[in-house]
């Protein structure tokens, strides 16, 4: 029997348009706030969209906090989506006062002045040499807040909207992506697929990224 992934509920993501991405890419899932099934999943999903002191608080006052910092350190297969991936910053100019799950000492911060917003729509991604999960290729966005510099220690895929940000992070099998690799068509849809076979003990498929174009509802 496959394993399941383990969707954590924060009360305002996406779940439908991740339980389908995911289930699409052949794995199972079970959705909830259980930090115990959190703590044991094969493979836990942060997803996106929603307000960052809310949705901390929510992790927090359900101990799923300390979940995320352990998995994470020991390297077992988590991916953040969007929101998720602020989460995992030490706080967020959009909640002041609030405080993340301190996995990355960066602080999200809403895009210069000058800079329309919200990011929504199709942008391209540019990843580094170093990265094995991540591609270049075009991804769905939508959100107002982003991370301007990389942690130290893992690999990143760049965007450029008006400024440079991070449009995804990777180190072995945790990944955290800005963009929803759910809403992404057949970009989003190989990345997933190639972080549950890496989840699994198997290899990412070798290729060059994919070039793609459609259009995304919704917004961070």
């Amino acid at each position: 029997m496959r394993r399941a992934v383990y969707v954590l509920d924060t009360g305002a993501a996406n779940l439908a348009s991740m339980e389908c991405a995911l289930r699409r890419a052949g794995a199972r899932t079970a959705v909830g706030l259980d930090p115990t099934r959190a703590k044991d999943a094969f493979a836990l999903v942060l997803p996106g969209v929603g307000a960052f002191g809310p949705a901390a608080q929510q992790l927090q006052s359900a101990g799923l906090d300390v979940v995320l910092q352990r998995r994470i350190d020991e390297g077992a297969p988590t991916l953040a989506v969007c929101l998720g991936m602020q989460l995992l910053s030490r706080a967020s100019a959009e909640s002041k006062g609030a405080s993340g799950i301190r996995v990355f000492d960066i602080r999200a911060e809403r895009f210069s002045a000058g800079v329309r917003t919200p990011h929504l729509g199709w942008s391209p991604i540019e990843a580094d040499s170093t990265c094995t999960l991540l591609r270049s290729g075009w991804a769905a966005f939508a959100h107002s807040y982003r991370l301007a510099e990389a942690p130290v220690g893992w690999q990143v895929a760049w965007c450029e909207r008006g400024e440079r940000f991070v449009a995804a992070l990777e180190r072995g099998s945790v990944l955290a992506c800005q963009f929803h690799p759910e809403l992404s068509g057949a970009f989003g849809a190989r990345l997933l697929g190639d972080w549950l076979a890496r989840a699994s003990g198997g290899n990412p498929r070798a290729g060059p990224g994919i070039r793609l174009r459609q259009s995304v509802r919704g917004v961070r």
